[in-house]
């Protein structure tokens, strides 16, 4: 490769033409592409193997009486080799390869293969301890089934991924433990499945049990499983943030939506109700209704009901308030996924509102008493779950009092600047860094998405395509229809995806949600790897936020302040 152009190089190139010409001058006369690749791909594991020999398996040796001759390594040496490979804790790592590897069994023989690549591919990933520990915990767990340790011993991507996935994410490891199917999921499409899909598998599990505690347990376990699919997949790179958003927004939505159904129905026969007296629909609101939810969100809603003709308004009330009471403490329980919250705060007057209302409620409510928040709270509110009847009249009562004709007036452009003037000073916790506070800081979430709601209370009326509760689909229509400058536009929803992956980086690697970009070295190490950083490349990512928050603080100066 340098003889052609006399130039250094260390690079093979990717072009068809220029391969033949390096296959020829190799000696591949019959086939140089094909030669050629089939020769380095030998060469790399005849390295590869000699690699493990020499590195890896003496320290198998050194903690697991393995027969033979092969070099063994004393404890010293082996913890200082450990300890190069990255490891905080060699002597507890040592003492997982002991638990591993020891004996003669199957599993162990097994352990005794697979693990030098996996030591390998820990070593890669920003927590090589946790990856090894979570290692063993997984194999402990399902060492003696008749799949797991075949899958991985046949299918290096799954074994690549499960090493990956175990030293960086301890919120998709804390599935994986509790999902028995999560290994062999790392092998099959990572995309998330439709609602529709999942809502049919939630109530056909669910169907198969009496008991409401049982049905409910059903449902949450498919969701489990679902949240380690999307979960992996964004480690992996087959979803993008929106598709992230999107795809757990739809599993929310099913598993309300089948949680609603055997909840109404368990609450009908405890009353003795042949059938429920009222028809019921869940709207999403916040991000749930804007398809943008993140891994520690909240399912913010509001619930509506509908009296069936001839049913007493009172009991209907009354059945509507227990179904709604008792789907929410159900998805609260403590149980092998974690806990949808179900936050009704944003109900017409708040915690002091009624739970749930009936549609003639809502509509003598906004049309009396509401303020502008609540109308630019109703922006993003979808009626997702329930009955669909219900759900279009819900949508046809707050379309024209959410994209108002004329859009709103300049009192109330006013109130709404007052209002984020109030949130910023009151809701930024204390001691918490505006400048990296994901969602309330400079140029944060709730910058770009107070300025595009903004901009549809002022123009939805006139422009259809407005009409979204989408931040990125409001963008791109407000770009379109001339209301925001391309450069401006483009500038909010760079800044919109990056902190939104920020965010959910910071989840999948802590294992619990934050709005604060890591501060903690291995944390923070960790974050910029699972967005695509190489190694060594935190402050590159620092620097990369607070340039990109900045530029959009300074849009949201010009639009939203004026």
């Amino acid at each position: 490769m340098q003889l052609v152009q006399l130039r250094r190089t260390h690079v093979v190139p990717d072009d068809e033409a220029a391969l033949r010409a390096l296959g020829r001058s190799m000696g591949f006369l019959k086939d140089p592409v094909a030669g050629l690749e089939d020769a380095w791909r030998g060469h790399r594991r005849e390295v590869r193997r000699l690699h493990e020999k020499l590195f890896y398996r003496p320290l198998l040796a050194a903690v697991a009486a393995l027969p033979g001759q092969e070099a063994r390594l004393s404890p010293a040496a082996a913890e200082a080799r450990m300890a190069a490979l990255g490891y905080s804790d060699p002597t507890a790592a040592l003492r997982h390869l002991e638990a591993l590897t020891s004996g003669v069994s199957r599993t162990a023989t097994i352990q005794r293969t697979l693990l030098p690549a996996m030591l390998e591919w820990f070593a890669d990933t920003p927590d090589p301890d946790a990856g090894l520990w979570g290692f063993r915990r997984i194999s402990d767990s399902l060492g003696r089934t008749h799949w797991y340790l075949r899958t991985l011993r046949d299918e290096g991507e799954v074994a690549q991924r499960l090493a990956t996935l175990l030293g960086t994410s301890r919120y998709a490891t804390d599935l994986l433990e509790r999902e028995p199917r999560g290994v062999q999921l790392l092998g099959e499409d990572l995309t998330p499945l439709a609602s529709e899909t999942l809502t049919s598998e939630m109530l056909a599990t669910g169907g198969r049990h009496q008991q409401l505690a049982d049905a409910v347990r059903a449902i949450r376990g498919v969701r489990r499983r679902e949240l380690f699919r999307i979960a992996a997949g964004e480690l992996f790179g087959v979803n993008d943030v929106a598709g992230v958003g999107q795809g757990l927004s739809r599993l929310t939505d099913a598993t309300l939506e089948a949680t609603l159904q055997v909840v109404m129905a368990s609450v009908a026969a405890s009353k003795g109700y042949p059938e429920p007296p009222t028809r019921m629909a869940v709207v999403a609101m916040g991000r749930y209704g804007g398809f943008e939810l993140s891994y520690g969100s909240d399912a913010d809603v509001m619930f509506v009901h509908d009296p069936i003709p001839g049913a007493d308004p009172h009991r209907a009330s009354k059945y509507a308030i227990a179904v709604v009471n008792e789907l929410r403490r159900v998805l609260a329980l403590p149980a092998t996924d974690p806990p949808l919250e179900v936050d009704a705060d944003l109900r017409p007057e708040g915690k002091q509102g009624p739970l749930v209302r009936t549609l003639e409620s809502y509509a003598a409510y906004y049309a009396k008493w509401s303020q502008t928040w609540e109308f630019q709270a109703l922006l993003r509110a979808d009626a997702v779950v329930g009955d669909q009847e219900l759900r279009d009249r819900f949508h046809e009562l707050i379309d024209p009092l959410r994209f108002p004709a004329g859009g709103i007036d300049e009192d109330a452009v006013i109130e709404v600047r007052r209002i984020k003037a109030r949130v910023e000073d009151e809701r930024l916790p204390r001691g918490a860094d505006p400048n990296t506070h994901l969602k309330l800081g400079r140029g944060g979430l709730a910058d770009v998405e107070w300025t595009v709601q903004l901009l549809q209370m002022q123009h939805a009326g006139a422009v259809p395509a407005l009409r979204t509760t989408s931040t990125l689909d409001a963008l791109a229509a407000a770009k379109e229809a001339g209301l925001l400058e391309a450069e401006y536009a483009d500038v909010l929803c760079e800044a919109w995806r990056f902190v939104s992956r920020v965010r959910n980086a910071s989840t999948l690697v802590r294992g619990r949600s934050s709005d604060q970009l890591p501060t903690a070295t291995r944390e923070r190490a960790a974050v910029s790897m699972v967005l695509g950083y190489e190694a060594g490349e935190s402050d590159k990512l620092l620097n990369d936020y607070l340039r990109t928050t900045r530029h959009a603080h300074a849009v949201v100066e010009r639009v939203f302040w004026g």
